[in-house]
């Protein structure tokens, strides 16, 4: 491929990355209702006065515009932003799991909405779905500005992606359909940590010998992109694109492409099917589904970490599109002060993480995947069904 043509290549698909990216933010706002409406008629619902799970007129307003909700540090906030869109952007995964964090427990949110249970339940799940599609905002712009940075470095494969991402569509809008303004929040929270430990202890069993075994392929490309980036840290220049994914097969049941000079293929058949499921789990955590996509890249598709990132990104990008649409036309919501702020961190967290990720080794990007699990598993799990609080 001639230098015309490749300048060429990468303005084509820079474009198409724009075009997703505007069509994401027209779709969202032409769908938006009157939910100031829904929330409103939710609010009167609420019983007045100073105790938990009441509201009082008498106190300035927070989340939401609503009097006595929680009022978040906006310094706090933009830095929190940034390590979403950092961890995001790096491992390819737990933006929207971290972007949970700070809704749920950072900024208090969960809490608040924990309190109107049972004294306002209607309050308590449109809040809930609220806090679920804010993460959603946050990872889905960190997908996009990930996804085309991954794409530029060749670290990204397409095929992959764009299979699992036609099966999230179905997954996403499915989920939203069946579990809008019925999750409670301690039910929310309880599932959010069961699912991220269930995958903290599987991720842990693949750093194991038993659970490297195998993974020749891995390992092989892993070492050439880490050589590689030695020798550019020695000041040796190399064509970096050159080495990249190069697709060199494609049908209906097999796709192969190489990286670093290593052969992978996949059936699209699989990532389809594994969409549709990954994408219905992360629509109802509220997250972005990453945390799911890695292992499932790096394990069922024998992905270094290097390629999962990328390629997780922009599955999860269609993922985001469909989900945030779907919460969005049913009248959830968005407390666009806050979460404007927060996007402007997201931008600038996830142009720095592509750039800082291949200095880390891949066998610590899985590792710091794995500690992030743990924690928040064990710690959501405990709040969510028994109302335990073993951190913070």
């Amino acid at each position: 491929m001639n230098v015309q043509a490749r300048r060429s290549d990468v303005r084509n698909s820079r474009n198409i990355f724009l075009v997703l990216g505007v069509m994401a933010a027209v779709m969202c706002l032409w769908l938006e209702p009157a939910w100031a409406d829904k929330l409103s008629d939710a609010i009167a619902k609420a019983p007045q006065g100073t105790e938990a799970g009441q509201i009082d007129p008498s106190k300035p307003t927070g989340f939401l515009g609503i009097a006595g909700a929680p009022q978040v540090n906006m310094i706090l906030a933009f830095v929190w932003a940034v390590w979403v869109g950092w961890i995001f952007s790096t491992v390819g995964a737990f933006g929207g799991v971290m972007a949970g964090v700070g809704h749920i427990s950072v900024f208090g949110f969960g809490n608040y909405a924990k309190g109107f249970k049972t004294t306002a339940p209607e309050l308590n799940k449109l809040v809930t779905d609220s806090i679920r599609t804010s993460n959603q905002w946050l990872v889905g712009l960190s997908a996009l500005i990930s996804s085309w940075n991954y794409y530029r470095m060749g670290r990204l494969v397409l095929p992959l992606a764009v299979a699992l991402g036609v099966g999230s569509i179905l997954g996403s809008w499915g989920s939203v359909q069946l579990t809008a303004g019925k999750v409670s929040f301690s039910s929310y929270q309880g599932y959010f940590g069961l699912f991220v430990l269930v995958l903290g202890c599987y991720l842990f069993y693949e750093t194991t010998p038993a659970g490297q075994a195998g993974k020749q392929k891995t390992k092989a490309a892993v070492k050439a992109f880490e050589e590689t980036v030695k020798k550019q840290k020695s000041g040796e220049k190399v064509d970096i694109k050159s080495l990249g994914v190069k697709t060199t097969s494609f049908s209906l049941t097999k796709v192969s492409f190489t990286f670093y000079g290593v052969e992978f293929s996949f059936n699209p058949i699989i990532p389809l099917l594994g969409g549709i499921v990954i994408s219905a789990v992360a629509a109802f955590l509220g997250v972005g589904g990453g945390f799911i996509l890695v292992p499932f890249l790096t394990s069922v598709a024998g992905l270094p970490m290097y390629l999962a990132a990328g390629t997780s990104a922009l599955a999860v990008l269609v993922s985001m599109i469909t989900s945030i649409s779907s919460f969005m036309g049913g009248g959830t919501p968005i407390d666009w002060t806050l979460i404007g702020l927060e996007l402007v961190g997201i931008v600038v967290g996830s142009v720095v993480g592509p750039k800082t990720s291949k200095y880390i080794p891949d066998i610590w990007l899985k590792r710091l995947f794995i500690v992030l699990a743990l924690y928040v598993g064990i710690d959501y799990l405990l709040r969510g069904f028994f109302n335990i609080k073993m951190f913070g």
